[in-house]
């Protein structure tokens, strides 16, 4: 009785989140996935129809495809070298008394539109903005909007404080006894680092990453307006196909595939950092 009783309760604590899953996320997928299979209609939108062809056809966007996988591990990686010595400095080396405002500092930016902060960043690597400014120095002709180094600036600076918090989280809770430890072991700094707070750090590290590369993966305001349409994303490649050319049924299939190629990322990523914590408490033992 007992235990029917506890089953009750967890069914009455787990359904409501459980339904919310499968209304808002599994299903709508699930309709996407069958859009996929169907046929473009005469003026656009979805036919019903059982084919292939859109996914044989994805590799017409093979350049949207390219560009997302090439760039958003590595918006996702210079993240991580940006976000791990600000974290760091958060965690181990500010003062207490400041640590609450600066951590306010980084949350500032997302309380405005991120389509603002964009166009704040069209305008500082525009002509008038840093060209400008070079021009004074006898450097010209120098474009760094439309570009995919103003790309990667804008995701770095869009979604770097997604990174810094799981890592400054991983390093607050940190036991600095074991940081004495190691200390009076005889190690140095950079060992101590490298051995002691790295390796701990590494949940936070794993987190921040998966959050930026997920969302990297579907971005399509930054590429449209810092790349300018000469750096063109799968999101880019969504908009077009769902509302310009209205090609329900191969914007469903692009979607799908990329949805494949995250899930199969992220797989192999937790599989190998699973992996590498599996050694170390080995190694550890």
């Amino acid at each position: 009785m007992a235990l029917r009783r506890q089953k009750g309760v967890t069914a009455l604590l787990v359904g409501p989140a459980a339904a919310f899953f499968l209304l808002l996320l599994v299903l709508p997928l699930v309709v996407v996935v069958i859009y996929s299979f169907g046929e473009r209609g005469p003026a656009g939108g979805y036919t019903p129809a059982f084919t292939f062809d859109n996914y044989l056809n994805i590799a017409s966007r093979g350049q949207a495809f390219l560009n997302t996988l090439m760039m958003a591990p590595l918006g996702t990686l210079l993240c991580a070298l940006v976000a791990y010595p600000m974290a760091y400095y958060l965690a181990v080396k500010a003062p207490a008394r400041w640590r609450v405002m600066l951590l306010v500092l980084i949350i500032v930016p997302f309380w405005a539109s991120q389509l603002l902060r964009i166009y704040a960043w069209l305008l500082i690597l525009g002509n008038r903005g840093i060209p400008s400014l070079l021009e004074l120095v006898g450097l010209e002709d120098v474009r760094l909007v439309n570009t995919r180094f103003a790309v990667l600036l804008g995701m770095v600076y869009g979604y770097l404080p997604l990174m810094i918090f799981p890592i400054y989280v991983s390093l607050e809770k940190l036991d600095k006894r074991l940081l004495e430890a190691s200390a009076d072991l005889g190690a140095g700094a950079w060992r101590t680092f490298r051995q002691v707070t790295l390796p701990l750090s590494l949940p936070g590290v794993a987190t921040g990453s998966l959050l930026v590369f997920i969302l990297l993966m579907g971005e399509f305001i930054i590429p449209a307006l810092l790349g300018g349409g000469k750096v063109f994303f799968i999101g880019n490649a969504l908009v077009d196909l769902f509302l310009q050319s209205r090609n329900w049924p191969f914007g469903a299939a692009v979607a799908v595939s990329i949805v494949a190629i995250m899930l199969a990322t992220i797989a192999v990523y937790m599989r190998f950092l699973l992996g590498r914590n599996q050694l170390r408490q080995e190694a550890l033992i």
